[in-house]
């Protein structure tokens, strides 16, 4: 959604809101403030993890309790069940599965393989972004929500045309919320990549950028093989790859089809009516 003015997004009775950007920009904080203040939340995450990829994770979860000969015996004959128990707060099980690409005895698994689950993972990204419409309209007629927020992964970006105006998953989102990326600055791409370097994680790249970071990671490090990788450190350097890649395709989300906030602003947003201010100010340009 674009507007003429601030007032004609303040006007409407009902307001869907989706919000784009980094990791750690505030994009869940936010969310959880607005479902205190009666916003239904929509986690896209949660639903990839939930809707689209927890067989696939649960079968890895079997694949590997198989090796066990008493887990295994205990699976042949119905005795135990094993289930993903994935949360807002806790993705886990969705990142150990998309896992990281390399040497298998550091914890990597083969770069065809990752791939594999790169492509499922961006098939289920879209599909939980084109589910937006069907939870707005949920969140109404069944719990009675007149507001609505998407929380977003931070791979939105990796998975739509940001080129393309007619990219269905940008024209779907934009003709039922209004969206707002929310801007990072130089200091906190800097702290990301240092909490990454502590706690690497699965990541989601575009599979032409992956081929080519995958390449180009090799050659710096002078390796011949993709068993010859450590996935830490690829995750780390593909990272920081992954963090200068996506800041303009954001933009362009934002200067195409949405709006832009500072994550400066979001610590002084404490309220719905906060919230709606920042809004309208970057709707009229008059936001600091």
């Amino acid at each position: 959604m674009k507007f003429k003015s601030a007032q004609e997004f303040l006007n409407l009775p009902s307001k869907s809101v989706t919000v784009l950007g980094m990791s750690g920009v505030g994009k869940t904080t936010l969310a959880v403030l607005l479902q205190r203040q009666n916003w239904f939340q929509y986690s896209v995450d949660y639903r990839i993890g939930t809707r689209y990829m927890d067989e696939h994770i649960v079968d890895n979860f079997k694949s590997e309790a198989m090796r066990n000969p008493f887990l295994s015996e205990l699976l042949r004959s119905d005795s135990i069940y094993i289930r993903s128990n994935i949360t807002f707060d806790n993705l886990s099980p969705l990142s150990t599965y998309l896992g990281k690409p390399g040497n298998g005895a550091h914890g990597g698994i083969s770069f065809v393989e990752y791939k594999r689950r790169q492509s499922q993972h961006r098939d289920a990204e879209i599909h939980a972004l084109l589910d937006v419409p069907t939870f707005i309209e949920r969140a109404k007629e069944i719990y009675g929500y007149d507001n609505f927020i998407c929380d977003s992964g931070g791979s939105l970006c990796e998975v739509v045309d940001v080129n393309n105006a007619a990219d269905p998953v940008l024209k779907t989102l934009s003709e039922k919320s209004v969206l707002i990326y929310i801007e990072g600055t130089p200091e906190h791409a800097k702290m990301l990549v240092e909490r990454f370097r502590k706690n690497p994680k699965p990541m989601y790249y575009q599979p032409a950028f992956l081929d080519a970071k995958w390449v180009e990671y090799k050659a710096l490090k002078n390796l011949q093989n993709d068993d010859d990788v450590a996935p830490d450190d690829f995750a780390v350097w593909g990272f920081e790859q992954l963090l200068h890649h996506r800041i303009p395709l954001y933009r362009n989300i934002a200067d195409q089809f949405g709006y832009t906030l500072p994550m400066s602003v979001i610590p002084t947003i404490h309220n719905q009516a906060d919230f709606e201010r920042v809004i309208a100010a970057a709707i009229d340009g008059t936001l600091s």
